[in-house]
This record gives C-alpha cells, structure tokens and sequence, in this order.
C-alpha cells in the first residue's frame, strides 16, 4: 500500500533500466527532495515509476512500481500528493515516436486525477514530430511547476506556445550529487597515482564508429608522449561496454610504453561512479553525465558531441565540445587531453565558480515542490 496522500509523491522517469545518468538523476531528486523537505518539517515518500521496481526498491530504498502496468500506476497517483516528471530527456522523439505519449500520457493521468504535476529539470528535445507540440503545451499549462535544464529547452517550450515566465532554467539535478566510496573494489590500479588517470565514456552513435576510431587514435597519440591510465567507465550495460572494448581492440600493446588500461564495471550505483570519476585527472565524456560527474567532481572534462544536450550543457560551463560523433580530429583531442593534463589547477580554479552556482541551483526544483506541499499542508 501507499503511504499517507499528505507526503506522498510519485516520480516518472527512465528508471530501473540501470543507465548511470538517469540514476543519478533519480538519486538527485531523491536526495534534494529529503534535504529540502527536512528543513521545510515536510516528510516526503516517494514512489518511483521503474522498468524494475524490485532494484529500484532495493537500490534507493523508496517503494515503486511498475511504470507499464497501468492498474499500478493509476492506483499510486490516486494515493498521492502529486507527480514529478522528470528529470532526463523525456519528451523527445530521438530514440522513437512512443517516448513522448507515454510521459505525456503519466502527466495527464495524474491531472486527470486532480493531483499537481511538477516538471523537474527536463531537457526538452529534439521534437521533430510537430504534431507533438500541441500536445505538449496543453499538458504543460496545466502543470503546477516548470523546470528545465537549459536555455534551449526553455526556448522550445516557449515556440510551442508556452508563456516564458512559467518556465524555470535549472541545472540538471546530478549537479548536486554526492559521491559514496564506501562498498567500491578493485580501485587499486586507479588508485596508482603514478599515472594520471584518464576516465572515458563512450557509447555506440555513429554506425560507421567514426567516432570511436578518432578517440582510439587521439589516446594512442597521447600515450605515445606520456604514460597514463585509461580508465573506461561504461554508463549503460552492456553497450558501452562493447563500445570501450572496441576502442581497446584498436589500442592495441599499449605497456610497452608504461601506459594502463582498465575498465569499470563494479561502479553499479551512482554514487559510486561519481566517486569514479572524481578519482580521474581528466574525463572524455560522450554521454552527457558523465561530463556533470566530471563538473560536479572538479575535474578537467573533454566533451564529445552526439546530441545537442552535450553541447548546452558544455556552454554552461563556458567550453565548447572537442568534435562530435561523426566529425573528431584525433590530433585534436590528443592535443586537448595534453593541454588539460598540463594546467588541470588552472582549470579547476576557473571553473570552480561556475560550479558552485550550479550546484546551489540544482536543488531549486525540490524547494519549489517542498514549498508548494508545504502551503497545501
């Protein structure tokens, strides 16, 4: 059974299907709604909308249910307080034309329950299908709370009809994400700080691999000037397992020259792998969290461009992404790997207050969600 109307609420997202990022953005929420309502007195159950309620349950500690059975999803809003959509690239049409009804279609049960919807901190887009516009704005103006995580995402809204000053720009809630080393193995290697350590997060985009074949060059270019340690950091089991595997068939021998290569797969929670990252002098992400891991860690990132999210997020961040998934120089990211490694004081100095702005923004959305329960308390 759910818990008490009055301090429950439900969370829709791609939840349990075990992505690093999009469970570090459930864990986000999860944190800053527990943070925020402390200081508010509000108590605050969540019930998160997983492919997997079971891991999830036993992965945060929170109840869930499955987001696909509709008897149980209806029956955990109706017990509810309200639904927070978000965060990740929900409504976007990228990865097919069903995503966008099914978030749209969680949002308007909700409303046609009478329960409030808070959209928190979602990248909007691409939406291609125009056709999905209206849809969009019709469900959004009936939303109580508007977030999203970048001006782009703001501006989309606001073309298909939305009125800007509903609209909040926040960062992506990963932001404000603590790291946990307790329960990691096998870091010895990373531990070696000898070498410095070169975390590296690839996933499978361009069907040619172009982009895999530049980074195996750009690392073998570096490693032929100084010994380090790749370390790969697969987001997403098991593609971009396969795909770091790739780029390590084509490393070939790389000892001979004193250089390590390693790969991470005991780094299952996100807290974990932020830790991960946070241990790395230098991050080559292609997906988008492992570049916020890499922000929120302080540690010097080289972004690899697939989606147009990477490069808003790296704009935040005043950087501009080394090549994208069909067009990366390797001679290029070798340089940048090179620069980075060299004045990596220089940069975590200068980004460091960009960094603390973002991650006091982060927790924006869950004041607003805490204030309204709040006011209805």
């Amino acid at each position: 059974m759910v818990t008490s109307p009055e301090t429950t609420i439900v969370i829709s997202g791609y939840y349990g299907f075990k992505n690093s990022g999009d469970e570090a953005v459930l864990q986000s929420i999860l944190t800053a709604l527990e943070e925020q309502g402390k200081q508010a007195g509000v108590k605050i159950n969540p019930v998160v909308l997983s492919i997997d309620p079971a891991w999830t349950s036993s992965t945060y500690g929170v109840q869930s249910v499955h987001r696909m059975k509709l008897g149980e999803v209806r029956n955990a809003l109706k017990n509810s307080c309200g639904l927070i959509s978000g965060g990740g690239s929900l409504l976007q049409d990228a990865t097919g034309s069903k995503t966008i009804p099914y978030y749209l279609g969680v949002i308007k049960l909700a409303q046609w329950l009478n329960k409030p919807v808070f959209i928190y901190s979602q990248g909007i887009g691409p939406v291609h299908r125009k056709l999905f516009y209206p849809l969009i704005k019709g469900t959004f103006k009936k939303c109580q709370y508007i977030s999203v995580r970048d001006e782009q995402s703001a501006g989309l809204l606001q073309t298909m009809g939305l009125p800007g000053e509903r609209i909040q720009v926040v960062p992506d809630p990963v932001m404000s994400l603590t790291p946990e080393t307790e329960g990691l193995t096998a870091l010895e290697s990373v531990e070696d700080r000898q070498l410095p350590v070169i975390g590296i997060s690839v996933r499978y985009w361009d069907a040619e691999r172009r982009e895999l074949r530049a980074i195996a060059e750009g690392l073998r270019e570096l490693c032929r000037k100084q010994p380090v340690h790749l370390r790969f950091l697969p987001f997403h089991f098991p593609g971009d397992e396969k795909a770091s595997q790739e780029i390590i068939e084509q490393l070939g021998d790389l000892a001979s020259g004193g250089s390590k290569v390693s790969v991470c797969r005991e780094a299952v929670h996100p807290r974990h792998m932020l830790a991960e990252v946070g241990r790395c002098d230098l991050v080559i992400g292609m997906r988008l969290h492992s570049l916020i891991y890499a922000a929120n860690q302080l540690v010097p990132l080289i972004g690899i461009s697939y989606d147009p999210k990477i490069d808003h997020f790296l704009k935040r961040l005043d950087i501009a992404p080394v090549g994208t998934s069909s067009s990366l120089s390797p001679a290029a990211l070798a340089s940048e790997m090179s620069r980075l490694l060299a004045g990596a004081e220089q940069w975590k100095e200068e980004a460091k207050p960009r960094v603390g702005k973002l991650k006091q923004e982060a927790q924006e959305p869950a004041r607003q969600i805490i204030d309204f329960l709040s006011s209805k308390g």
